[in-house]
C-alpha cells in the first residue's frame, strides 16, 4: 500500500510537470519550478512516509536551483560509489541515498560496529567532510524476527552507532540525524531468509542544506 502511495505520487508530480511548465535542459535536474518543485517534493515525500527516500524528496527545491543541487550531487554520488565497496550508491532527486546490508556493519543482535565497518564509514566520513552543506539522515532497520521493542531499539541503536563513529572521523554532528524504525519498513518479504536479510540494513540519506539552497538559488554552485 505504501508503494502504491508513493507510485500515485509521484504520477502526479509527472503530471504537474508537464502541465505547469516547460522542462528546459537548465530545469532538467530539478524537474519543475523552483515553487512548485518545494511543494510537490513536500507531498511525495509524505507519501513516502519517514524514509530515506522519501526525506531526499521532501527537501526538494526543484527548478535551476535544483538542477544546480543535482549536478554538485552527482559528483559526490560519483565518490562514494568509487569508495565504499561494501554499499549500494543511488542518485534520488536532489540528493543522495546510501544502502548498507546490517550484517556488514553488525554482528546478529549487535549495535557495536565491525572493524570493516569502521573502514567504510570511515570512507563515508572523509567524502561528507568534503561536502559540508548537506545534511544527514541515518535510519536502521530490522527484520520482523523478535518482539517490536526490541527490533526498534536495535534499530535506533545501530543507526547512532553509525553517525557517532562519522562523528569521530571528523564529520560535523549537528549535521546528522538519526532515526530507527524496526520492522515497520520492509523493502523484502520477511518470511524467508533471503528477504530478512535485505530488510535488515542501515539507510543514509544525503541532501542539501539551507545554506546549499539558498547557494543554488543565487547560482553560486
Amino acid at each position: 500500500m505504501k508503494n502504491i502511495r508513493i507510485y500515485l505520487a509521484v504520477f502526479a508530480f509527472i503530471g504537474i510537470l508537464f502541465t505547469s511548465c516547460n522542462a528546459s535542459r537548465t530545469a532538467k535536474g530539478g524537474a519543475i519550478g523552483a515553487g512548485t518543485g518545494a511543494v510537490v517534493g513536500g507531498v511525495i515525500g509524505k507519501a513516502a512516509g519517514n524514509t530515506a527516500t522519501g526525506a531526499i524528496i521532501g527537501a526538494a527545491v526543484g527548478g535551476t536551483a535544483g538542477a544546480l543541487i543535482g549536478r554538485r550531487m552527482d559528483k559526490q554520488a560519483e565518490e562514494l560509489q568509487r569508495d565504499l565497496e561494501n554499499a549500494k550508491v543511488e542518485r534520488v532527486g536532489e540528493g543522495i541515498k546510501i544502502t548498507f546490508d546490517s550484517g556488514i556493519l553488525f554482528n546478529v543482535n549487535s549495535a557495536e560496529l565491525q572493524s570493516g565497518a569502521k573502514s567504510e564509514i570511515s570512507q563515508l566520513a572523509a567524502t561528507l567532510k568534503k561536502y559540508p552543506d548537506t545534511n544527514i539522515l541515518i535510519e536502521g532497520h530490522t527484520d520482523n524476527t523478535g518482539s517490536r521493542e526490541l527490533n526498534q531499539a536495535l534499530s535506533e541503536r545501530r543507526a547512532q552507532s553509525v553517525a557517532n563513529y562519522a562523528a569521530q572521523m571528523g564529520v560535523d554532528r549537528s549535521r546528522i540525524t538519526t532515526q530507527g524504525y524496526a520492522f515497520d519498513q520492509p523493502v523484502a518479504d520477511n518470511t524467508t531468509e533471503a528477504g530478512r536479510a535485505q530488510n535488515r540494513r542501515v539507510e543514509i540519506a544525503i541532501f542539501a542544506n539551507e545554506k546549499m539552497k539558498k547557494a543554488a538559488e543565487r547560482g553560486e554552485l
